[in-house]
């Protein structure tokens, strides 16, 4: 991944109430005893009475297997019962780090437990894979280094001191990072992001927030840093809309494991475990159905869900030759490790039928070399039933098309259930490792939404062949998105959309028939690797009084000149195409809201007239509703060639289309729209931008007016020729 910019954080430090800490066990144990329990070989559990130089030489071992295991094989899951541990860990891919108490008070390490990029030369970019949940830190060094970009989440944890979500290079610059997701956590001073590009909140508490690069968002936080945006580029969201906090594996006092779920909460700021344990019920491990990579299959699997039984997937690649088929209404599906699901034949990896309260989190859902429909799928088509009082839950979910073998899926993500809550997905088609490139590892769509009312907090959605996103459902709510569009598109007529018309598939689209939709804090990011690719629009929605879009972002990373996102949303937005000057690497829209009420009416053009500059050709040919006759510079594009069209009367519009189609090459290359009631005073632009194909949509806020005047503002080897212009409101 290519990632850009360092930033220098400064924050003041502030202070915040500690939890106590449960005193732990005190039977002691042995080393040796760790990976013994239930939960197979992958699965360490510490005891306080272990030597805290084994734990930490054992820990230390994994480390060094795992520290660069990018693609590999291995799973581990370390857990600590209840207890004090002077431990210092580094953690690396594929390792869930966890507290096994009910609470993040009752494991406490007072060492250090640090994710850094020392491998990378301080670049955390590709920190993937690992987290961490349900303990408290109190770090010797007085912080926590926490250096990690998507798929590392941080779930119920309070660090007592200092966080930061970095690392340095060998010259102490700040290294870059691409993160990241944080919940439900406690920090007792400062989080210093630093150079992190972008990053998620839910639900937390801190001192002080210092900075952000390009897209920070946060939901029901305590006490966020207050509302900028674009600079610095805070989305804060006071409460937290409906939620429950993540299962979690737990050991009573009886020495028992257990699974804890979180109750579903409404309208919710700070931690869930604040004044008191989170609210919930607990189900005992005799419940689950423990599936062990090295003896489970589809067919167990499903005969224990049939049982009705839930699952606890533990470390390992589980190879499938069937569906696994979730039928049951609250069916808890917990993974621990990153247990990673493929399906070997083509078949879709997980399967929800249209019931309650099904919760689903920690897996990997990595695409096998058949091509699957998809590869996990929420609802089959068609569903329509209401969940809204007992929501299925997806949290921690990751997929993978490419990047560890051959892998193969039309759709990453199909949720086709209303209600469904996604907390923190990351859904990527790989742009490096093995078995990835253009037309090898395809993945046409990450995620598509046909439910209605779905909610997702924490959206990282990158590199898929179309869309990125394309959400059908009405009433849908994304909190955060980040979304880098595919590299290595050959050229501009392999990514064409709208039946070859337009430039590129926009990442976030919501589809022409949707009604009501939401979104806060929506970042795009190009990197045209191999070809001259244009992006007409990074987001695409509908524009009708219901959907509303808060503080856009689109980003040029890099990529072969000519390259570019012409527009943020709705051909609105100015394009972003180098890395100088800033205009040219970032473009950001603070607000969209749509302003129609469905399909634009084109309005009647009948004794309307045109003027133009150059005088030529016949103007009122683009006014003459046939497609064969056009008006034409007839010379070559130049800033400043015109027309006005005099609508003879007052009229209310808030998009226009100019149409070269038959003479491709000869639309606008750069456009500017001006109003105005008297034909003469113009006042400022309505809307600006490139043209980049023979028909240019452009959209902006309602103006009445009966003069348009089209700015030419460009310059090109071909006419300007217009063959149709029609307004709409």
């Amino acid at each position: 991944m290519i990632k850009k910019v360092l930033a220098a954080v400064s924050v003041v430090s502030l202070a915040i109430s500690l939890l106590p800490v449960f005193s732990g066990i005190s039977k002691a144990a042995s080393i040796s005893d760790a990976n013994t329990t239930m939960f197979g070989p992958n699965v360490y559990v510490f005891d306080p009475t272990m030597p805290a130089a084994d734990i930490e030489s054992l820990a230390g071992t994994i480390f060094t297997t795992q520290e660069k295991n990018q693609f590999g094989s291995q799973r581990y899951a370390l857990l600590f019962k209840p207890g004090t541990y002077n431990v210092n860990i580094r953690e690396g891919f594929y390792t869930h780090i966890a507290g096994l108490g009910q609470n993040p008070g009752d494991v406490s390490i007072t060492g250090g437990l640090n994710v850094d990029a020392k491998w990378a030369n301080g670049n955390a970019t590709q920190n993937f894979w690992r987290s961490i949940e349900n303990l408290t830190i109190a770090p010797s060094s007085g912080k926590m280094r926490w250096a990690v970009s998507q798929a590392a989440p941080m779930r119920r944890v309070h660090v007592k001191g200092n966080l930061e979500l970095f690392d340095f290079d060998a010259n102490f610059n700040a290294g870059w990072a691409s993160g990241g997701y944080l919940a439900d956590s406690v920090v007792d001073n400062k989080v210093t992001p630093a150079s992190q590009q972008q990053w998620f909140n839910r639900n937390n508490q801190y001192a002080s927030w210092g900075g952000s690069v390009w897209n920070t968002v946060m939901v029901g936080d305590a006490l966020p840093p207050a509302a900028t945006f674009p600079d610095p580029p805070y989305t804060i969201v006071a409460n937290t809309p409906v939620v429950r906090e993540k299962p979690y594996l737990y050991v009573n006092s009886n020495g028992q494991y257990n699974v804890f779920v979180p109750a579903l909460q409404t309208n919710t700021k700070g931690v869930s475990w604040a004044n008191g344990p989170t609210p919930g019920s607990s189900l005992s491990i005799d419940q689950f159905y423990i599936a062990r990579p090295e003896t489970a299959t589809a067919a167990s699997i499903n005969a224990a869900l049939n049982q009705g039984k839930h699952l606890l997937f533990t470390p390992g690649i589980f190879h499938l030759n069937d569906t696994i088929r979730i039928n049951n209404a609250n069916t808890v599906i917990l993974g621990i490790g990153l247990p990673t699901l493929i399906p070997d034949n083509g078949k879709i990896a997980m399967s929800v039928a249209d019931v309650d309260g099904v919760k689903i989190s920690g897996l990997l859902f990595d695409a096998g070399p058949s091509m699957s429909p998809s590869l996990l799928e929420v609802g089959p088509t068609g569903s329509s039933l209401s969940h809204s009082s007992n929501p299925t839950i997806l949290q921690d979910l990751y997929f993978r098309v490419g990047g560890a073998g051959p892998g193969l899926a039309d759709i990453d993500l199909k949720i086709n259930s209303s209600n469904v809550v996604g907390d923190h997905f990351w859904i990527w088609r790989a742009d490096h490792g093995t078995g990835s490139g253009w037309g090898v590892n395809d993945s046409n769509y990450g995620l598509i939404v046909n439910g209605n009312d779905v909610t997702i907090y924490g959206l990282f959605n990158e590199h898929h062949n179309k869309y990125q996103t394309l959400w059908n459902g009405n009433g849908g709510r994304t909190y955060f998105y980040q979304s880098e569009i595919p590299y290595d598109v050959p050229n501009q007529s392999s990514w064409m959309s709208k039946n070859g018309m337009e430039n590129g598939y926009p990442s976030y689209k919501v589809a022409d028939g949707v009604t009501t939709h939401e979104a806060w804090g929506l970042g795009v990011y190009s990197f045209f690797r191999d070809a001259a690719v244009k992006l007409d629009s990074a987001i695409e929605v509908p524009d009708v009084t219901g959907v509303k879009v808060h503080h856009m972002t689109t980003i040029w990373l890099s990529g072969t000149a000519g390259s570019e996102i012409t527009h943020v949303i709705n051909n609105n937005g100015g394009r972003v195409y180098a890395n100088s000057p800033s205009t040219a690497m970032r473009q950001t829209v603070a607000e969209f809201q749509g302003v129609g009420t469905g399909t634009p009416t084109a309005l009647d053009r009948t004794g309307w007239t045109a003027t133009t500059s150059p005088v030529n050709s016949t103007p009122s040919n683009m006014l003459d509703g046939n497609m064969s006759t056009r008006w034409t510079t007839g010379t070559d594009m130049v800033p400043g060639q015109y027309f006005i069209v005099d609508m003879k009367a007052a009229k209310t519009f808030n998009q226009l289309t100019m149409d070269c189609t038959g003479n491709s090459k000869d639309y606008a290359r750069g456009y500017q729209v001006f109003v105005s009631n008297d034909g003469t005073n113009w006042g400022s632009e309505v809307a600006s931008g490139t043209g980049t194909a023979p028909l240019i949509r452009i959209n902006f806020a309602s103006k009445t007016a009966r003069y348009i005047k089209v700015v030419q503002t460009a310059t090109a080897t071909n006419w300007w020729s217009v063959r149709e212009f029609n307004v709409y409101n």
